[in-house]
């Protein structure tokens, strides 16, 4: 059977009892935290690749955020469900996910988007921009680097790829999203913050 979870299932474990146990103030929270008191009160907000819950999921409920989330770990989604019994959550692959049929105003993708093969992170911001109303967030990490980068993921050994910031900006332009801007947490994880422009609305208007 094929792994759809990019390696995360064979290490659920060790994953679980380092990053998945983070504290609230786990690396990436604060920058998340930001981000989200951006979004209206109560705002819809799809989180792709959730893992445990902790602390990214756990920043944004803690922002007053009505919260979907997803993973492709059966692992990762038991261990988020004991952590967030009342939020829906889903066992699924970002690639087929059932979620996109909805609509948020939100869709953060922390440690995601580089797992993914290239073609595979273009449909998933197709899919993505497809999902958020006018004016809807999306906000992920990659590499900082202008040009495209492959390397190993550290816990899994598996390939990961960086489109690259400059094809970053045009992916998303493509499908009507802008970047307002990009920055770096206190791990050296870096930010894609982009909006869906949409008539009236103030935020997309600073693209």
């Amino acid at each position: 059977m094929m792994d759809r979870s990019n390696g995360y299932e064979g290490i659920a474990a060790e994953f679980l009892r380092g990053r998945g146990s983070a504290p609230s103030t786990g690396i990436g929270a604060r920058a998340v935290g930001n981000w989200a008191r951006e979004l209206p009160r109560a705002a819809a907000v799809l989180d792709l690749g959730c893992g445990s819950g902790l602390p990214i999921t756990r920043a944004l409920v803690s922002e007053g955020l009505n919260v979907w989330a997803l993973d492709a770990s059966p692992s990762l989604v038991e261990a988020f469900r004991h952590n967030f019994p009342t939020i829906p959550v889903a066992w699924e692959a970002v690639e087929d996910s059932t979620f996109f049929d909805r609509t948020f105003d939100g869709v953060i993708a922390w440690g995601l988007m580089f797992l993914l093969p290239a073609e595979e992170q273009r449909r998933l911001i197709r899919r993505v921009a497809g999902t958020l109303v006018p004016g809807g967030r999306l906000l992920f990490t990659s590499c900082a680097g202008t040009e495209p980068l492959v390397w190993n993921d550290a816990m899994t050994g598996l390939e990961s790829w960086s489109l690259g910031a400059v094809e970053y900006r045009k992916e998303l332009s493509t499908v009507g999203l802008s970047v307002t801007r990009e920055y770096e947490d206190e791990g050296e994880n870096h930010y894609f913050d982009a909006i869906k422009k949409g008539a009236g609305d103030p935020l997309a208007n600073m693209a």
